[in-house]
């Protein structure tokens, strides 16, 4: 009789772990795209069409932003003037401008 009663207890505690194991099947993650910025994108904008007409002595009207780049620690918006000068600024990860690069 006590092997009937060992293996009851063996099988109620197989069975105990079994569940505690066992999760719902989670769909898989996947990496999100860069979204739009927690800190506030059109003044990080103005800021850099702002330091890029002061370096290439022009009108901010004659700037244009190509593209605006989201990176874990750092934001990046491509522009270029009317005379097709291309530049980089670079912010920080509160959206504080660091400096203007030429391409």
């Amino acid at each position: 009789m006590p092997k009937i009663k060992n293996s009851s207890w063996v099988l109620v505690f197989c069975a105990l772990l079994l569940s505690a194991c066992s999760t719902p099947e989670q769909q898989p993650q996947y990496a999100q795209g860069a979204q739009q910025p927690a800190v506030e994108g059109g003044a990080m904008i103005e800021t850099c069409k702002q330091e890029a007409a002061y370096r290439y002595n022009t009108r901010e009207q004659q700037i244009s932003v190509v593209d605006f780049k989201q990176y874990q620690g750092s934001y990046e918006i491509l522009g270029s003037t009317v005379r097709k000068e291309g530049f980089t600024c670079s912010f920080d990860e509160s959206g504080h401008f660091l400096h203007l690069s030429s391409t």
